[in-house]
């Protein structure tokens, strides 16, 4: 009677829906700088999120190239906060990357990405918080936003989602995040389990979540600094992040680019890779449009342990933005028993990095080293990020639900 009953209300739900969002997103077919259709399907849209949809979230959705109606559906938030969707999509893990020897600064031409997450995953790539890539807000309320409204904009962008996308209901689902978003995605992913305890519809198939490089604590994570540096030389900056920060501006302004990507003409004046009015300064208070309400997210990492939850965190080993130093100490706070001791893992026959794995009744957590990489692992060690993920998911996905 009970799973009657909320059948019921998710038809019901959906139905209130469907008439709003029926217009809100576009199969993608082609894009500027790639050469014939796209092998993959691409779509793009918006989510209406808050009070009257005043916050109009953009997305970038990539179906799995392996099982679509199987494979797990990730959504994914850049990090800053500020950073739009469309740089990892196009520069770390997404189907294309810039082909650099055949672009120039006015002509960018895109190849296939052979170590695209999206060969084995269902791929979201948003636009959060309001302000950020192609997302924009009908009022000036809504153009501010915070850490810990960002973890409701989440949850509720990923239930909207999937009402428009209901072949995608039973889809394992895992909250993922890059940096600053290590304090958000933990309590965005808690959000996920309680909407589903209190029966809210959609239910979210919600499995677990993968932070890559993520700030989890303030303090030990910034102090950790210190000590990295000294065991560490420093790296230099990577010339091809700062190429394609420049390459990729262009073509996103290009009006030809919107139109393809069918976004809304006149809602924003030009498209950056970060929006610096909400980024984050650890030498600065609030901005106007974000306040940086979460110190923490290691008490919510203690949460998901009783929620039996699965949980990948990647640090690269030449990453000082966030050391790898201060992810294992927090990780050592929660003393949990440790399943697979600290051991090399393996990537075309190489050692690709370091990894342990802690569980606890249903929950587990893998923690995992990439060798060589810093701050944006899938960048500048696409094969070896490609690798950890593609096993990972292989292994959890498929759990039973808890």
């Amino acid at each position: 009677m009970e799973t009657s009953y909320r059948i019921l209300l998710f038809l019901f739900f959906m139905f209130m829906h469907m008439t709003s969002l029926s217009n809100s997103k576009s199969i993608i077919k082609n894009l500027p700088g790639f050469h014939g259709d796209l092998p993959f399907t691409l779509e793009t849209g918006y989510v209406g999120i808050g009070e009257d949809d005043a916050v109009q979230a953009f997305y970038y959705f990539v179906e799995s190239q392996r099982d679509p109606l199987h494979d797990p559906l990730l959504l994914y938030i850049a990090g800053g906060p500020g950073a739009s969707g469309l740089y990892p999509f196009l520069c770390q893990f997404g189907p294309l990357s810039i082909n650099f020897e055949n672009s120039t600064w006015t002509n960018i031409t895109f190849e296939l990405n052979q170590n695209s997450w999206a060969k084995v995953a269902n791929m979201i790539f948003a636009d959060l918080p309001t302000g950020v890539g192609f997302s924009y807000a009908k009022t000036w309320e809504a153009s501010r936003s915070s850490d810990s409204l960002l973890v409701l904009q989440c949850y509720e962008f990923i239930q909207k989602w999937l009402v428009e996308h209901p072949r995608f209901l039973n889809n394992p689902f895992y909250m993922s995040g890059i940096s600053y978003y290590g304090l958000v995605i933990p309590a965005a992913t808690l959000e996920t389990y309680n909407g589903n305890q209190h029966g809210n519809q959609p239910q979210v198939n919600i499995k677990g979540c993968i932070y890559v490089s993520p700030l989890t604590d303030k303090f030990s994570d910034f102090n950790s600094r210190l000590e990295f540096a000294h065991r560490f030389a420093l790296i230099s900056d990577d010339i091809y992040e700062a190429a394609a920060d420049i390459y990729l501006g262009y073509w996103a302004n290009n009006k030809v680019v919107q139109k393809a990507l069918h976004v809304r003409e006149g809602t924003i004046e030009t498209w950056h890779k970060s929006n610096y009015s909400l980024q984050y300064d650890m030498n600065k208070e609030d901005t106007v449009y974000y306040s940086y309400d979460i110190f923490s997210s290691v008490d919510d990492h203690r949460q998901l342990v009783a929620r039996n939850s699965q949980v990948l965190i990647i640090n690269g080993d030449h990453d000082m933005n966030f050391p790898y130093i201060g992810t294992e100490q927090w990780i050592k706070s929660l003393d949990l028993p440790t399943e697979s001791p600290w051991k090399p893992w393996f990537a075309s026959n190489q050692v690709a990095g370091y990894r342990t794995r802690y569980a606890k009744n249903g929950y587990t957590l893998t923690y995992a080293t990439i060798k060589g990489a810093g701050h944006v692992v899938a960048l500048n060690k696409p094969k070896e990020a490609f690798s950890m993920v593609d096993e990972w998911l292989s292994t959890h996905s498929y759990l039973n639900d808890a």
